[in-house]
């Protein structure tokens, strides 16, 4: 059997899954990695951690599933998290960790953005807004603290790039993540120099922009013989997570929306032209040729309740935080919809969209003695749940959504899906056997190997067999929590620039 393999460097994990050249879904495994914290802003994570999980998963993937049952891998795709920024040496030598995007170091590289005048221009060019999530922001920040560095910096790359680098010895990044970096001007697909000048860096320091469909590079003699594969193995080099997600979900057209719920939250769109949006809230992002990605994203949603397990789950009688996640669900069902009055506000990590608040925080608001550990658990799903829904109201401004589609891991339980439903006033598709992004990374990789004409082609071959359809007496219930959810996040506006000057003391 021929069969091509897909890899997703994502938040928490690397992600290896085989697929038929029909696009079916054949194995999955998955290694996971952590992020560090040494500082309140601040959010890493090791590179060399990261690849030498992906080495390791592929190769037990192919061990005990592909050789074992004379699979032929005809082509290797890929996908990454936007956002991270990993500065190396002239050799590839990593100087330091990755700089994830939930990172919000670079705050005062965005007020001086701000001030300097050429935040509209540099958003207008790049699509990427302006806050510590950019790698723009994150790279100003690392060139005004270079005397932390021991070596000269010589690139500036993703991680999924250092990856493809030490599998390839090739530095490339592909249109979809260098649209997301802040630096590249998405209409002529170069690097926009008012960045560069911004950052001070070169176009050196970055690597060489391709199609997302680019099969360019070839995998190192040493690493083909380790998986066990040919040498000879073509290698898409993809896109980021976001769009391919989007991609997965069926969506290149207007009309729907697709709602991604991992570690962090997403709400997107596709179509021929970007948003512009006059207050800077909105990304745009490139797939392809003539396809733009757009949308906002949201910092805290699986990565918030995760939290939440751990600090208040019962480890007791379970071995691991999955187990402890179902239970803490099963207990929601039993809490009515608003938890007795307790609402959370999620920000946790601060807040990308759509309030872009580097210094928003989280908080329980309402308490009283009555209240439980499952009416807080309760109230932060419901919270993390009006939180996403805050973008697609936001998005919504700009376009008209018929149908919306979800995916991501924390998106697979139906109760979460229903709440959304609810809470959108809308009826919700999926397909909760498809992960959103292997399954677009996969999209992506049969076409560029021809077995699929176009993209357009390609998403006809997707199913969305499951369905949610809102309640309307819950819809107006939400609809009053969430005009409480967002005036608390506007009135607290001052009190959140009040608290980190406070924090800084």
């Amino acid at each position: 059997m021929e069969a091509i393999l897909t890899i997703d460097i994502n938040t928490t994990s690397v992600k290896v899954q085989v697929y038929q050249l029909g696009g079916q879904f054949l194995y999955q495994k998955q290694g996971s990695y952590p992020t560090f914290h040494p500082h309140p802003e601040w959010s890493e994570q090791d590179p060399e951690q990261v690849y030498i999980t992906t080495l390791f998963v592929v190769k037990t993937l192919i061990n005990e599933f592909v050789h074992p049952n004379k699979i032929k891998i005809l082509s290797i795709g890929f996908s990454g998290s936007m956002h991270s920024v990993l500065p190396v040496n002239a050799k590839g030598i990593p100087l330091g960790q990755a700089i994830i995007w939930a990172d919000n170091r670079g705050q005062n590289q965005v007020k001086k953005m701000k001030d300097s005048g050429l935040q509209t221009l540099v958003y207008t060019q790049t699509g990427t807004p302006i806050h510590p999530m950019s790698p723009l922001m994150k790279v100003a920040w690392i060139e005004s603290n270079k005397q932390i560095f021991s070596e000269k910096i010589a690139k500036y790359i993703s991680l999924k790039e250092y990856i493809l680098f030490q599998l390839t010895g090739q530095y490339l990044v592909d249109e979809s993540m260098a649209s997301s970096t802040g630096f590249l001007d998405i209409s002529s697909k170069k690097w926009a120099t008012n960045s560069l000048d911004f950052a001070n860096i070169s176009a050196n320091h970055l690597s060489e922009v391709c199609s997302v469909f680019d099969a360019s590079l070839k995998l190192k003699p040493e690493i083909a013989k380790s998986w066990g594969i040919s040498p000879e193995t073509k290698l898409i080099i993809g896109a980021t997570d976001g769009c391919l997600a989007t991609l997965g979900a069926g969506i290149l057209t207007e009309g729907k929306a697709v709602i991604s719920i991992g570690a962090s939250s997403a709400v997107r769109v596709a179509g021929k032209q970007i948003l512009e949006d006059s207050q800077q809230r909105l990304f745009n992002y490139l797939l392809s040729d003539q396809c733009y990605i757009s949308g906002g994203p949201g910092n805290n949603a699986g990565v918030v309740f995760e939290w939440f397990a751990k600090e208040f789950g019962d480890f007791s009688e379970h071995s691991y935080i999955e187990e402890v996640l179902d239970e803490i669900f099963q207990k929601i069902e039993s809490i009515p919809l608003g938890a007795d009055g307790l609402l959370f506000l999620p920000y946790l990590l601060g807040e990308r969209a759509p309030i872009w608040n580097a210094d928003a925080r989280g908080s329980y608001f309402g308490l009283h003695i009555k209240h439980t550990k499952s009416h807080l658990a309760r109230a932060t799903l419901e919270g993390i749940l009006l939180g996403v829904y805050s973008i697609g109201k936001m998005l919504s401004e700009f376009r008209e959504i018929d149908e919306i589609r979800i995916n991501g891991g924390f998106a697979s339980h139906p109760l979460c899906v229903q709440m959304l439903s609810d809470i959108f006033g809308k009826r919700i598709t999926a397909n909760l056997g498809y992960d959103g992004v292997g399954q677009g990374t996969a999209l992506l990789t049969l076409t560029q190997m021809g077995i699929f004409e176009n993209l357009n082609t390609a998403v006809k071959s997707l199913t969305f067999h499951q369905e949610w359809l809102p309640n309307a007496e819950n819809h107006e219930k939400y609809q009053a929590y969430f005009h409480l959810f967002e005036n608390l996040t506007k009135k607290l506006d001052e009190e959140f620039e009040y608290l980190a000057k406070l924090r800084n003391l």
